[in-house]
């Protein structure tokens, strides 16, 4: 019964895991095929409205 339960867990990792990254992976592929001139649009943005912002959390080096 142990050996069933560790085959279970170690299928659902990795089944969970190749899930996840074929996510980052493909997203990753569209944004650069079909991206466009726009791909950085959202970055830009986030970038733009944080300016001036207090930095929080990290070490101060």
């Amino acid at each position: 019964m142990g050996g069933y339960i560790l085959d279970l867990t170690i299928i659902a990792l990795l089944v969970i895991g190749i899930t996840a990254v074929m996510g980052v992976v493909t997203n990753g592929i569209g944004v650069k095929l079909f991206g466009g001139k726009k791909k950085n649009v959202f970055v830009d943005k986030s970038g733009r409205i944080q300016t001036g912002w207090k930095s929080v959390g990290g070490s101060k080096k």
